[in-house]
């Protein structure tokens, strides 16, 4: 008994603080169409809170401690206990009414873009463009020749002759890479919400890779038109978008009809 009493007095009480913090975020969860976990890493506070204010009409936006949210996803009653795994310490939580690609397109057209740093891993391939620079000859002319870009003088200014990736995706971006883009202006990389997963009440499902990068999923929709038409012109499919190109090559194929027609009447006259 005395053992019982003694282990009853040691356990901590929770403090009232935060099992409010926990009902509250019990009560998000349930109440909205999308509970969205978010990365907040590397995102300076004044960028997080501009996000926030062009947000607060739409998400509802929550930054708490890891162990309260593992506690509030275990407390909803709901099956979206494999969220856990992507809780971290710089995780943020997003409550909205909206659909979760919806909420994900909108995080996509909230970021900023910023300069790169030494030793930085490329999330894609970095390319530097052919143009015209405001670089003049100098240093800059081994740093540019030491990544491998053609270059040439013009008008007093450095001129890159052709395009050029100059990091590749998944490599870590090297000091000399750093100073270049600087100089160039570029800035390959963007910050904001990075979402990570979603559970959405409509559906009843959790979902990861979620992301949407906007100019990568058009330029891939653009391609896939592009080689459907071509395949649906191949095969004479009707549809408005493949009937002028195929009344043209009908029109072609009878000129040349036409044409084969007329000399070969003009061999058999002939004869």
């Amino acid at each position: 008994m005395k053992e019982k009493l003694k282990k009853a007095s040691n356990e901590r009480k929770v403090p009232e603080k935060k099992l409010k913090a926990v009902t509250e975020l019990e009560n998000l969860i349930k109440n909205n169409r999308t509970f969205m976990v978010c990365s907040i890493k590397n995102l300076p506070g004044k960028q997080f809170e501009i996000i926030k204010k062009k947000l607060r009409d739409k998400v509802k936006i929550k930054v708490v401690k890891k162990n309260i949210i593992l506690r509030a996803i275990d407390n909803s009653g709901i099956e979206i206990k494999k969220m856990k795994e992507h809780i971290k310490e710089d995780s943020a939580l997003l409550f909205s009414k909206l659909e979760l690609f919806e909420l994900s397109g909108i995080l996509s057209d909230n970021t900023a873009l910023v300069n790169a740093k030494t030793g930085q891993i490329a999330t894609d391939d970095i390319s530097v463009e052919a143009g015209a620079t405001e670089l003049v000859p100098g240093p800059a002319i081994s740093e540019l020749s030491s990544l491998g870009l053609k270059i040439a003088i013009e008008d007093g200014k450095i001129s890159i002759k052709e395009k050029k990736i100059i990091v590749k995706k998944n490599d870590k971006i090297n000091e000399v890479a750093c100073g270049i883009m600087s100089k160039l202006g570029i800035k390959p990389f963007k910050i904001g919400f990075e979402p990570v997963t979603a559970y959405d009440s409509e559906e009843k499902k959790v979902f990861t890779n979620i992301k949407i990068n906007k100019e990568k999923n058009l330029e891939e929709l653009k391609q896939a038109f592009s080689r459907s038409l071509a395949f649906a012109v191949k095969i004479a499919y009707p549809c408005k978008e493949t009937i002028r190109y195929l009344l043209g090559k009908a029109a072609a194929e009878e000129k040349a009809l036409a044409s084969k027609i007329q000399n070969q009447n003009s061999q058999s006259g002939g004869n």
